[in-house]
């Protein structure tokens, strides 16, 4: 157990040494601070602090899940361009295991993200505009009728999209593993995922069964929280038991093809 956690740290080294994966921190903390700061310079009347963290977080979610799918897209394509591949398997670990120090430490990075962009977005936007107690805030601010308060709404819609964001990283992860260049598997992993919001929208306007069966459909999970679903009859449940499939697919196709591939040349 021991030698695997040294792999896990492993991994993160090798992400948080990279000057890009800081990068991408400075610049999630420094769009969100422009932004609140903007609105307040050039605003007449003070927004709601929560109504800018969720603006801000809808912008800065979609920044986070493209910088974890660079890294994801990279992590085993990026050991075959480079050829690090031969190193990290002579060593006395199995190959399931190092793709899965991989995986957590991928999980771990988008993890880190989420929350220093929802603890950022909190304190800043808390700062700038005031703190916002009053009960119906859900109800006046988003226009959404559910008893619950503001602070465990915002925390379900980041549990909601974080869900997402690892059915994404996993995808991104998968076709780390079967392309050999880290640039092609970044490219179409981006692809993927800026292709899937306009693949959702027209999707959703078909009138078949099989389109609440198809994985774009299903990431949107917020939606369901602001109690409108894209497709008539989808649940949370349903949503959920169709992005678990994908992923069980995703996954054992990942450790099915690094385990057979091989390496030598």
């Amino acid at each position: 157990m021991f030698n695997f956690l040294q792999l896990v740290r492993n991994e993160n080294m090798k992400i948080y040494l990279r000057m890009r994966t800081w990068i991408m921190f400075g610049i999630i903390v420094v769009l969100q601070l422009a932004i609140s700061i903007i609105a307040k310079l050039v605003s007449h009347s003070d927004p709601n602090n929560w109504t800018m963290m969720f603006l801000e977080s809808n912008i800065l979610l979609v920044f986070v899940t493209i910088f974890t799918v660079v890294a994801s897209a990279d992590s085993v394509a990026g050991e075959f361009t480079s050829g690090t591949i031969k190193l990290l398997l002579i060593r006395p670990w199995s190959r399931s295991k190092i793709l899965l120090s991989k995986y957590i430490s991928l999980i771990l990075l988008a993890l880190f993200m989420s929350v220093v962009l929802f603890v950022f977005s909190f304190f800043v936007n808390m700062l700038l505009f005031g703190y916002d107690s009053s009960k119906d805030v859900v109800k006046n601010v988003f226009s959404v009728n559910r008893d619950i308060p503001v602070l465990g709404y915002m925390l379900l819609f980041y549990l909601y999209q974080f869900i997402s964001l690892i059915i994404t990283v996993t995808l991104a992860f998968m076709l780390s593993t079967v392309f050999r260049s880290g640039g092609l598997a970044i490219g179409l992993s981006l692809f993927v995922l800026l292709a899937g919001s306009t693949v959702t929208g027209l999707l959703s306007m078909l009138d078949y069964e099989w389109v609440k069966y198809i994985l774009f459909l299903n990431m949107n999970l917020s939606s369901y929280l602001n109690l409108s679903p894209l497709k008539e009859g989808m649940t949370m449940g349903f949503s959920i038991s169709v992005l678990a499939v994908y992923y069980v697919v995703f996954m054992g196709l990942t450790w099915f093809i690094f385990n057979k591939r091989d390496v030598a040349a």
